[in-house]
């Protein structure tokens, strides 16, 4: 008999054995006790028999007569009758084990079926677990490949990263020489143009001597009335234009004798503005057009603002607004109190009347960062937008939470009052915009706009027209009275910010392109772009602003400076004193002074005085 057979045959006997054990062990007590009633039942019986016979023996007996035997036969009678219901009680306690018999096998069966199932679940998760940890190595295999990979990248982000430095460097050092280098060409051609120039007027000077002079009385005259006009905030100064040639001032009195050539001169290299020289070396005909346009180049420089309201140059407050970014800034309405909002979760409050660098009051309540903030009219509520896709609603007065809207599902960039103080308006990033009740705090409209809204704002008092600048490059316009909506506005890039003049007649919007739109809502086009050399839009949501006269238009840029516009397109300053990129600015609505936040958590106030 072979080995194979024997291991087969002896595993065979295990089994038999193992099943003989398992199912006999349960019954097990009741077959002994089964067993010992049977035994009890064929002694009782056995006893019963000769019982029978002792009867049967004792009634031929008593048949036969005798005395003593009806005691005995009474007595045996009595144990007879103790025997029988023995017997019947043990026929019932028979009759109950086999009911448990059946029950206990019941049992049995139905325990075999649990643990079949058991083994067919048991066999299904065995699998499940082969098949998982199969999967597992799989995926272990694929994360080592992965941090070779990634190993691999990253070695060459950073001799990309090195190449970039090298190749920023040399950027620098070209613009750097082509600054100089542009510089050198102008102030070549600036002393060619200043040589024509005395050529020029030495040949008028010998060919036209009387004509000269009574075009210099005719261009003084002129200069003078100019100066005089009534709609001048300084009728009888005239600031000097900044050149970089010439740093004369307009005459403004004397007699025809201090009116000599080289004051004309002085007026002339004066009147040179944002790259345009009326003296044109052309012969006869520069004084021609110096003296028909000199009028015209004052009424010029008035609406540029070199003549009207000074702008702000001086740092008035510095002090740090934000642990992190700051990111929106916004003076009230009615008073010097200023509110900002940043990456730290706060709205600020600060005092700028009593030039304190603490906050008067920190609004609390928001769980992500604030992007916008906003007054109403009477400056008595602030509202805010943050990045947890919800706006708040506090006052000013005891720096309280009053209500919390909460239902878009993207973070919220901006929002405006509509019919305040009873309605708000919300623009996120889930291209809706809602409008909400503020007395039961609720949504009552929602609009569709298809596109992210980075900023928005209302064009009069009762918000029955709202202007949403969009991530598609779209101005969209919003009746609610009639629920429709006007055409929309395509700008060349994404829209960052909007600002409305208080005459809701215009409408600035920065745009990606590094560029400001000035927009006339009367014709629904753009009238004006503002752009610099320098000027970056520093970010997505770069908040530009018009003064409290719309005639000036700031706005931050990514270098840290602040440009100043002319509404006629002129750049008029720069600001400096943000070390990092600038995020948002704000004219004071009822002074000429200027506030800002950027990147460094720092707020600038600016003033002119």
């Amino acid at each position: 008999m072979s080995t194979e057979e024997c291991v087969w045959r002896e595993h065979v006997v295990q089994r038999l054995r193992e099943r003989d054990r398992k199912e006999c062990e349960n019954f097990k007590e009741i077959i002994v006790q089964n067993n010992r009633l049977i035994d009890h039942v064929a002694q009782l019986k056995s006893d019963n028999l000769k019982l029978s016979v002792e009867n049967e023996q004792l009634r031929n007996a008593v048949s036969t007569g005798g005395s003593g035997s009806n005691v005995a036969i009474a007595t045996l009678e009595k144990k007879l009758l103790a025997q029988q219901e023995e017997l019947t009680d043990l026929h019932k306690r028979k009759g109950e084990n086999s009911q448990m018999i059946v029950d206990l096998n019941v049992k049995v069966e139905q325990q075999k079926k649990l643990l079949a199932e058991k083994e067919r679940s048991f066999n299904e998760q065995q699998t499940v677990n082969n098949r998982l940890r199969a999967e597992v190595q799989l995926l272990n295999s694929s994360l080592e490949e992965l941090k070779k990979l990634n190993t691999t990248l990253l070695d060459e982000h950073t001799a990309l990263q090195l190449a970039f430095s090298s190749l920023e460097d040399k950027m620098r050092s070209v613009q750097d020489e082509n600054r100089c280098l542009l510089e050198r060409l102008m102030r070549y051609k600036s002393k060619d143009a200043d040589k024509l120039n005395e050529e020029n007027e030495s040949i008028i000077r010998k060919r036209l001597p009387s004509i000269f002079r009574k075009r210099s009385a005719k261009l003084k005259r002129d200069l003078e009335d100019a100066v005089r006009e009534p709609n001048s905030p300084n009728s009888q100064t005239v600031p000097a234009i900044p050149h970089s040639n010439s740093a004369a001032q307009f005459p403004i009195a004397g007699s025809d004798d201090d009116f000599d050539e080289a004051s004309l001169n002085d007026a002339m290299d004066a009147l040179k503005f944002n790259g345009e020289d009326f003296r044109n070396p052309a012969g006869d005909a520069r004084c021609d057009d110096a003296a028909r346009n000199s009028a015209q180049s004052i009424d010029t420089l008035k609406a540029a603002g070199y003549l009207g309201q000074p702008n702000p140059t001086k740092i008035l407050m510095k002090f740090e607004a934000h642990e992190n970014e700051s990111h929106a800034v916004r003076w009230s309405p009615v008073e010097r109190l200023v509110a900002t909002g940043g990456a730290d979760r706060k709205v600020k409050l600060w005092d700028i009347g009593k030039g304190g660098t603490e906050p008067r009051a920190v609004l609390s309540g928001s769980s992500a960062g604030i992007n916008s903030v906003d007054f109403d009219s009477t400056g008595a509520y602030i509202l805010g937008t943050s990045n947890d896709y919800g706006a708040r609603v506090w006052s000013v007065m005891d720096c309280r939470l009053r209500q919390t809207l909460t239902g878009h599902s993207g973070k919220v960039m901006a929002a405006k009052y509509v019919q305040e103080p009873n309605k708000v308006v919300t623009g996120s990033h889930d291209r809706t915009l809602k409008i909400w009740d503020l007395r039961s705090i609720a949504c009552i409209e929602t609009k569709f706009a298809g596109s992210s809204c980075n900023d928005l704002c209302t064009t009069d008092s009762l918000g029955s027209t709202i202007i949403s600048g969009h991530y598609d490059k779209k101005i969209r316009f919003w009746d609610i009275r009639t629920e429709k909506q006007a055409d929309d506005v395509l700008m060349p890039a994404k829209i960052t910010s909007l600002d409305l003049s208080k005459d809701c007649n215009y409408l600035i919007c920065s745009v990606r392109d590094d560029t400001i739109k000035l927009l006339d809502l009367r014709k629904n086009q753009v009238i004006s772009t503002f752009a610099n050399e320098h000027f970056k839009v520093s970010c997505d949501f770069a908040r530009a602003s018009f003064n409290s006269g719309a005639t000036k238009i700031a706005c931050g840029s990514a270098d840290g400076a602040i440009y100043i516009w002319n509404v006629n397109g002129f750049l008029e300053t720069t600001l400096k004193g943000h070390s990092t990129a600038v995020n948002a600015v704000s004219w004071s609505p009822n002074s000429n002074a200027l506030a800002s936040v950027g990147k460094s958590k720092r707020c600038i106030i600016y003033s002119d005085s």
